[in-house]
């Protein structure tokens, strides 16, 4: 069902959407927040995999 969702014109709509629901000047600081929030949970995990391992 979704699995075309990110290909081609549908990866466009989203895009155009997403700038013009938070502005182009929102969209870095939400980017940067969403990397940095990515990170973390790879640390975490790689952190609870330490613990398990031991």
């Amino acid at each position: 069902m979704f699995g075309n969702l990110f290909e081609g014109p549908h990866l466009l709509i989203i895009i155009f959407a997403i700038l013009v629901l938070f502005g182009s000047k929102k969209v870095p600081e939400f980017m940067s927040g969403l990397g940095k929030g990515i990170k973390e949970f790879k640390k975490a995990m790689s952190g609870i995999e330490d613990e398990i391992k031991k």
